[in-house]
């Protein structure tokens, strides 16, 4: 099976699941409720995010300055770098490293990229545990999912499925409240962060002018993990640079607002190296693992490039109508919804992954919320654009528009047939994928043209 067959296949059970849909739609309305009042604290919303876009623009535009500047500055503190290439490279250090310090066990904090280069099962693979620490993500990985979000991986779970999830995997009683929940973990949690070797997390910036890392979260799991280990280890795409420290104070509010509809988030940090003289807590060493991993590809895509100017806000998906049917995991990927679709065949590939980028009613909605100003429903045309051209589509595909386009190109064939006709080809040619459960549109007895015409007194 194809992964567009098997996005299929996915979409198609989770659409018509209402329990599913239940869960999403009530996760997604309290979010939006929580939005509505996170934006009153700009006074010119629409000027921050001109502000923000333009500010992407730049750091985008001028990527190699400034990742050859944040490398010598964070350098300069004690720390150091790694450039990977791809995901197998990124592995490939990330375990170099933890082996040199004997690691057992890693405590990791939430982070996409490291879904991304599937760090779990390298490290897994290499005797090494890694644990999850932020509450969704620990969730998940009892279920042995990936995330379902990228702010919230946990979002398509009620309460009572979390419930379960502890009492089957941890032994919890089965009627324990989120509360009662959230207390266990901490405590299982708080052992594992003083025992850890070594502390793993994402990095939501990476600011130049300092050479720092900066972390925004809310529960602090983050925090204690680069605080407690004797290593920390934090990766971080190429796309995430920022110009300047100064730049932070807007993009702590734009993110979390359109995050999570907070004016800022619970914890906000940024790390400039390994712990100093004089400091009681950090890491000895400390690592910042620059990753490519195709981003490069789309650098050089003149249109698409716009979709590296991304903060992970996940406002875009909790936005998508296609996204609240089909769910995270129908992408088969770590980016879902509109970025996701947009970013995911530039990343890995067209052919396997062009359905994404058809997968949109193109509503325009994304581009309404999105607090960058990225305009995708733009970018998914472009990605529908690009697999045409590189003769992606199947013959059967090519030969229906053919005839498509001809008939369209001329009055007289168009109205050939007439509505019978015509409803019997729609119904024979696309019925499957118009789909079993949608009624094929019905083709008028006569055409506006003829009304008109014969209104006017015209042959």
């Amino acid at each position: 099976m194809t992964t567009a067959e098997e996005f299929l296949e996915s979409a198609e059970k989770k659409v018509f699941d209402p329990e599913h849909r239940r869960k999403l739609v009530f996760n997604i309305s309290q979010y939006d409720k929580k939005v509505i009042e996170g934006k009153k604290q700009f006074t010119d919303l629409e000027l921050a995010k001109e502000r923000a876009s333009a500010l992407k623009t730049k750091a985008i535009d001028n990527l190699d300055k400034y990742l050859i500047e944040f490398e010598a500055n964070f350098i300069k503190r004690g720390g150091k770098v790694i450039w990977a290439r791809d995901a197998k490279e990124a592995q490939e250090e990330i375990v170099k490293v933890l082996k040199r310090f004997n690691t057992k066990t890693v405590v990791k904090s939430k982070s996409m990229v490291t879904e991304e280069i599937h760090l779990n099962h390298a490290l897994e693979n290499a005797g090494i545990e890694s644990l999850e620490t932020d509450l969704g993500e620990f969730i998940v990985q009892l279920r042995k999912e990936g995330p379902y979000h990228i702010v919230t991986p946990a979002m398509h779970l009620s309460k009572e499925d979390v419930a379960k999830t502890f009492h089957e995997e941890k032994g919890t009683p089965l009627d324990y409240t989120p509360q009662q929940i959230t207390a266990w973990v901490r405590k299982f949690l708080r052992e594992k962060y003083v025992a850890a070797e070594a502390g793993i997390t994402g990095g939501n910036f990476l600011i130049a002018d300092i050479g720092g890392v900066a972390l925004t979260e809310n529960e602090g799991n983050a925090w204690l993990s680069m605080a407690f280990p004797k290593v920390h280890i934090t990766i971080v795409g190429i796309e995430k640079i920022i110009p300047s420290i100064a730049d932070m104070e807007l993009f702590w509010s734009i993110l979390a607002t359109h995050g999570t509809g907070q004016n800022v988030t619970v914890y906000n940090s940024i790390l400039t190296g390994p712990r100093t003289n004089g400091e009681t807590d950090g890491p000895e060493e400390m690592y910042v693992v620059l990753l490519d991993n195709g981003r490069s590809n789309v650098l050089e895509q003149v249109e698409q490039r716009r979709a590296l100017h991304c903060i992970r806000c996940g406002a875009c998906l909790n936005a998508c109508p296609i996204y609240q049917g089909v769910g995270g995991h129908s992408y088969a990927s770590p980016y879902s919804g509109p970025i996701g679709s947009v970013l995911t065949p530039q990343l890995w590939g067209m052919k396997e992954f062009k359905h994404l980028s058809f997968s949109s009613s193109l509503c325009g909605k994304c581009t309404e919320v999105c607090p960058v100003k990225i305009d995708l429903h733009k970018l998914l045309l472009y990605n529908r654009r690009d697999s045409v051209k590189e003769k992606l589509s199947t013959n059967t595909e090519n030969l229906m528009w053919l005839f498509w386009k001809k008939a369209m190109m001329k009055r007289n064939t168009m109205e050939k047939g007439g509505a019978k006709l015509k409803n019997f080809m729609l119904k024979q040619f696309f019925k499957k994928q118009w789909g079993n459960r949608r009624e094929l549109p019905h083709v008028a007895p006569k055409s506006f043209n003829q009304i008109w015409r014969e209104g006017h007194g015209m042959k």
